[in-house]
């Protein structure tokens, strides 16, 4: 059997993602799926009020909300992105997130395969 590309998560079935991770009180959690090279994929789960603090990353980033509600602040522009909805945080642009209400999501970073993924604090 060869290795698994994405792991934490039982492959073959079918899978509701929010269901996967639960909130944990004043906290963020999260699970990451897959982290290689070019590519990495975590599910979060942060408790209202709150978040990740302002930084950049070496590849776009796509935040597709699976509940809730959070404010998402892009290049010092704040946006609210609900449960359905995706926002693309640029490779390199200072990015932060703050829970508006409690929410879950999937956090994917494509980067070019030549640089590593670093999470920068601004």
């Amino acid at each position: 059997m060869s290795e698994h590309l994405i792991k934490n998560i039982e492959h073959s079935q079918i899978h509701v993602l929010a269901d996967l991770i639960d909130y944990k009180p004043s906290k963020v959690a999260s699970i990451t799926l897959t982290q290689k090279q070019s590519v990495g994929m975590t599910l979060f789960a942060i408790d209202k009020g709150e978040g990740l603090s302002t930084h950049s990353a070496t590849g776009d980033a796509m935040a597709q909300i699976l509940e809730g509600s959070v404010e998402i602040t892009i290049d010092g522009v704040a946006q609210i992105v609900k449960a359905g909805e995706t926002i693309i945080m640029p490779a390199e642009i200072p990015h932060g997130l703050k829970a508006v209400e409690a929410f879950k999501f999937l956090l994917t970073v494509v980067k070019m395969e030549d640089k590593k993924y670093q999470w920068k604090p601004e």
